[in-house]
């Protein structure tokens, strides 16, 4: 290489840092909103937050506390497992192991045994299986009972009394992805989190998420998953870019499609999280949105205890807003006030 193309390619790339400098800080600057917001919320809980946007590849606006950052801080996130868990299903649907609409049956014959042979992997993953369950609470997010393995857990479950026939009627709990999730067990021939791990943490380069637990005890798919922001926003961000990530295809766009389904609408739905009334239910997540199609044009899966993950994919941005620790549902975030701030920044009309 010539001196002269030396320096001009030293140019080049001095520009070029100049201006990725500059964009960073003008988006960052562009949101002292959200800051205040993050810095409010840290003083009222007294403990260490995170938020992260990003607009389809690209991280827009961050902001780490001292001792929890969005590439370091790994925690609980509760319910906010259940959209990780349809998406493992989803990537099972894509490789032709399964379909949304089989019955469980097929997988686990116990529950024909006791008259749930029209239960569905979808209506499970929907909150629609009609199976008796308590309300979830945050406070009992740590009082689960202990099962020896999710096959022992989901065994259970085929027990339990039917309050209504598959699909007529919503109530929120934790049974439906456990059973989802034990079908993948079983189709695969491994433990779930081993599955989740190979199918799509790994793909996405999220090395800080698992359902694995710190005693080893049964892996929780419906509220026990642990992450960091900077791996959730990867995640969000595959499906804000139709099931593709950084030119890799994660799931198929048949299957994002699946996931902005609305299957459970307000009229069905009977029990909720006062944090998420007003809303209908698509698979692992909650259409805060929807378009004409009546898909969702919005999806958030909100944590009782906090976290609060968010796609917007009309406006063309996610965030994730994350707490060290999960907390009581009254003091937790709504995460609509982020929301707020970023619909002013992108498209406010949008449907």
């Amino acid at each position: 290489m010539s001196q002269k193309n030396y320096f001009n390619c030293l140019k080049f790339s001095a520009l070029a840092f100049f201006l990725l400098f500059f964009q960073v800080c003008f988006a960052q600057s562009g949101f002292n909103e959200l800051g205040e917001i993050v810095e409010q919320k840290q003083k009222q809980l007294k403990q260490d937050v995170v938020l992260l946007v990003a607009n389809k590849d690209t991280i827009i606006y961050h902001k780490d506390s001292k001792m929890f950052s969005a590439t370091r801080g790994q925690a609980p996130i509760g319910y906010s497992s259940q959209w990780l868990t349809a998406a493992v299903v989803l990537k099972a649907v894509d490789e032709g192991k399964i379909r949304l609409d089989d019955k469980v049956t097929m997988y686990i014959p116990v529950f024909g045994s006791y008259m749930k042979s029209y239960l569905t992997i979808r209506q499970c993953l929907a909150h629609l299986s009609g199976i008796q369950a308590e309300q979830p609470k945050a406070l009992k997010l740590f009082e689960k009972k202990k099962f020896a393995s999710l096959e022992e857990e989901v065994g259970e479950y085929a027990k339990k009394h039917i309050q209504n026939n598959p699909g007529e009627v919503f109530r929120y709990n934790n049974m439906g992805a456990c059973i989802a999730a034990r079908i993948i067990e079983i189709v695969y021939k491994k433990n779930f989190d081993m599955t989740a791990q190979q199918k799509l943490f790994r793909p996405l380069g999220m090395r800080q998420t698992t359902f694995s637990t710190m005693d080893g005890s049964t892996v929780d798919p419906s509220e026990g998953a642990r992450s960091s922001a900077n791996d959730m926003i990867r995640f969000m961000t595959m499906l804000l870019n139709n099931g593709v990530y950084k030119g890799q295809r994660i799931l198929s766009e048949e299957s994002v499609k699946e996931l902005r389904r609305i299957n459970a609408s307000s009229e069905l739905i009977k029990q909720a999280p006062d944090m998420v009334k007003g809303y209908e239910y698509a698979l692992g997540s909650w259409a805060v949105e929807e378009n004409s199609a009546s898909e969702a044009s919005v999806l958030a899966a909100p944590s009782l205890g906090g976290t609060f993950p968010l796609i917007d994919f009309c406006r063309g941005y996610a965030f994730i807003y994350m707490q060290k620790e999960l907390i009581e549902e009254e003091r937790a975030i709504t995460g609509l006030e982020i929301k707020g701030v970023l619909d002013g920044k992108f498209n406010s009309k949008c449907k």
